[in-house]
C-alpha cells in the first residue's frame, strides 16, 4: 500500500518541528554533539516509521543494509552506527536523517537500472552524514520562523487543493530553504562520495546517470518536481562537477563484494517493485509486459514475486523452480521459494529449502526467519524459540522476532521471558503503555533470575518518562 502525499507532508512538517524546537533548547552555537545528533536520530527514524510504510521483504531489507555497511566500510571514521530502510513509496526520494539513519522509497529504487546508481545516492547520503551537514542544518533552523511552520502543518493537516494551496507558499519558503543542503554541501558530499564509490568498486558515473533521470523527470513549468530534488538540488553545476571528477576516475575491476550487490541487484529491484506496485504497472516496470517472460533466472524469479505478492502460490513456485535451474541455490529465488511453501502451508517443504540457504550462508537472516517461522507453525516451539533466540541477537532486528519469541516462550510456560518479548514488540511499535504492562507482568515472574529482571529493568529505563516504574504503577498492580 502506498503512502499517501498527505503523511509525507505531514511528516516532513512533524520533523521540521521537531528540529525547530531541538535547536531552542540549550545547544552550543556550532552543530549538535554526536550524542545529541544520534538521540535526534532515534526520534527522528521512530517519526518516520510511524508515518511511512516500510517494506516488509527480509531479502530486500538484508541487501541495502548489507550494501551500506560494505560502503561505510571506507568512512575513516564512523560517528553513528548507519542502518538502511526501503519505504514502501512510489515517490521519488530518498533522504538520510540524523544520526546516520538512512531512508530509499522504492519509487526512486524502480528508476535505477544498476547497483552503481543505488550505490552512489547511497554513498551521497553517506556522506551528507559524515560531514556532520545534518546537524549543521538543525542548527540553522533557529532562523525558520513559526509563521512558516504554522503555514505547514496547517497544509499538512487540512489536506486536498485547500491544504495544498496553504502548504505551497509555506513549502517555497520554508522546506526548500530550511531542509535544502546549500552549494557547498552538496559539492562536499558529490567530492566524498565519489571517493566512497572509488574505494567501494562502484562506478561513480552512477550519480550523473541518476541526476539526469531525476532531472528528466521534472519537466520544466511544472510543479511535478521529484522530493529528492527539493532537499538535494542538482542542475547543470552538480552535474559538470562529477562529470570532472569522472574525468580522473580509473576504472577497476570489482571486488568480491561489489561484484556480489551487482548480481543480486535486479533480484533486489525486482521486489521492491513487485511490493510496491500492482500487477500490470509492475511488468511494465520491470519489462516484462510484452508477453511470456524469458526462461533467465531475474525474468523468472521477477514472475514469480509478482505472482506470490497475486497469492497464487502454485504459480510462483514454478517460477521460482524454473529461476533455479539456471541459477542453482541464488539465495534471494530460495528465499522466496522457502516463504511460498510457508504460505502455502507446507512448512516441512519450507525447511528443506532453508536447509539449502544455509549451506551457502549459515547467518542468513531470512533462513533463521523462516526456520522459526516453519517450527513454530509446526508447534515445535523450543525449536522455533533456538532461532528466534539468535536472530534477536543480530542488529537490525524485525519487530516481528520479539512478537514471535512472546509466543513461543509462552506455549511453553516460561512467562516471565514471555511477557518480556511481548514489551520489547510493543515498546518497538510505539504502544508505551502496552509495553509497559507487560514489562511489570515479567518483572512479577522472573523470581530469582536476577539476569532477566536486569533486561527488564533496562528495557524500562528507555521507555518515555511517563511508562518508568512509578508509585502508580505499583499502586496499579494492588487494584488501585
Amino acid at each position: 500500500m502506498r503512502a499517501s502525499g498527505r503523511k509525507t507532508r505531514a511528516l516532513l512538517s512533524s520533523v521540521l518541528i521537531f528540529f525547530f524546537l531541538f535547536s531552542l533548547g540549550t545547544q552550543p552555537a556550532f552543530a549538535l554533539s554526536t550524542e545529541d545528533e544520534r538521540i535526534a536520530g532515534e526520534e527522528f527514524q521512530a517519526a518516520v516509521r510511524r508515518q511511512l510504510q516500510m517494506l516488509n521483504d527480509d531479502f530486500a531489507n538484508d541487501y541495502l543494509n548489507d550494501l551500506g555497511q560494505y560502503i561505510t566500510r571506507t568512512l575513516e571514521t564512523k560517528v553513528f552506527p548507519f542502518q538502511f530502510y526501503v519505504v514502501q513509496d512510489n515517490d521519488l526520494n530518498a533522504f538520510a536523517g540524523p544520526g546516520g539513519h538512512v531512508f530509499f522509497f522504492t519509487g526512486l529504487i524502480a528508476i535505477m537500472d544498476q547497483v552503481d546508481e543505488l550505490a552512489a545516492v547511497m554513498a551521497h547520503e553517506i556522506a551528507h552524514v559524515s560531514a556532520r551537514h545534518l546537524s549543521n542544518r538543525i542548527e540553522q533552523n533557529k532562523a525558520m520562523t513559526i509563521a512558516v511552520l504554522a503555514g505547514m502543518l496547517a497544509g499538512a493537516l487540512l489536506g486536498g487543493k485547500a491544504g495544498g494551496a496553504v502548504a505551497t507558499g509555506a513549502m517555497a519558503a520554508g522546506i526548500q530553504k530550511q531542509l535544502s543542503y546549500s552549494r557547498e554541501d552538496e559539492r562536499q558530499a558529490d567530492h566524498l562520495g565519489f571517493k566512497y564509490m572509488e574505494e567501494s568498486r562502484f562506478n561513480p558515473e552512477g550519480m550523473i546517470t541518476m541526476m539526469k533521470k531525476l532531472e528528466r523527470l521534472s519537466p520544466a513549468g511544472t510543479n511535478a518536481v521529484p522530493p529528492y530534488l527539493l532537499t538535494h538540488p542538482a542542475g547543470p553545476e552538480r552535474v559538470s562537477t562529477s562529470e570532472t571528477l569522472l574525468s580522473q576516475y580509473s576504472p577497476k575491476p570489482d571486488s568480491k563484494e561489489s561484484a556480489g550487490f551487482r548480481e543480486l541487484f535486479p533480484y533486489f529491484k525486482a521486489v521492491c517493485v513487485a511490493k510496491s506496485m500492482d500487477y500490470q504497472t509492475a511488468l511494465r516496470s520491470l519489462s516484462l509486459a510484452r508477453g511470456d517472460p524469458s526462461e533467465s533466472p531475474v525474468a523468472q524469479f521477477t514472475m514469480g514475486v509478482l505472482e506470490k505478492e497475486r497469492m497464487d502460490y502454485p504459480k510462483a513456485i514454478e517460477h521460482f523452480e524454473r529461476a533455479l535451474k539456471g541459477a542453482p541455490d541464488l539465495l534471494p529465488i530460495l528465499i522466496h521459494l522457502a516463504e511460498t511453501y510457508q504460505l502455502k502451508g507446507q512448512d516441512r517443504k519450507a525447511l528443506e529449502v532453508a536447509e539449502r540457504i544455509f549451506r551457502t550462508d549459515e547467518r542468513n537472516k531470512s533462513a533463521l526467519y523462516l526456520t522459526g517461522m516453519s517450527y513454530q507453525n509446526l508447534e515445535d516451539y523450543s525449536k522455533a524459540t533456538v532461532f528466534y533466540e539468535r536472530l534477536a541477537s543480530m542488529r537490525p532486528v524485525k519487530d516481528q522476532v520479539f512478537y514471535n519469541l512472546g509466543v513461543c516462550y509462552g506455549r511453553q510456560g516460561k512467562l516471565a521471558m514471555a511477557h518480556y518479548y511481548t514489551g520489547l514488540y510493543f515498546q518497538r511499535n510505539f504502544d508505551f503503555r502496552t509495553a509497559r504492562h507487560h514489562f511489570l507482568k515479567a518483572d512479577q515472574l522472573a523470581g530469582n533470575d536476577q539476569a532477566l529482571r536486569n533486561r527488564i529493568h533496562e528495557a524500562v529505563k528507555s521507555l518515555p518518562k511517563e511508562s518508568l516504574f512509578s508509585t502508580s504503577d505499583r499502586g496499579s498492580k494492588s487494584g488501585r
